[in-house]
């Protein structure tokens, strides 16, 4: 059974961002968020599907989603 991971996926501004997410969508992507402001949606999809979808027109950059964690304030330790 595939591993599925949390991705970022960073997208051109010279197209529309519904039209590449319908498109990462029809190459398997379960679309998490669509983050208009910042160009970017997030979804989750195994590592075979996280390389064809590189290869979206539209698609700049797939990257991880890692949880970060700040801690509290005062905190030494922020990772």
């Amino acid at each position: 059974m595939p591993n599925i991971a949390l991705w970022i996926i960073t997208i051109s501004d010279d197209q529309s961002i519904n039209d590449i997410a319908t498109r990462l969508s029809a190459e398997g992507l379960t679309i998490r968020d669509v983050l208009e402001e910042i160009g970017c949606i997030t979804g989750s999809a195994d590592d075979v599907t996280a390389e064809r979808l590189k290869k979206v027109n539209g698609v700049v950059d797939i990257s991880p989603d890692r949880q970060i964690d700040i801690g509290p304030p005062g905190a030494d330790e922020t990772w």
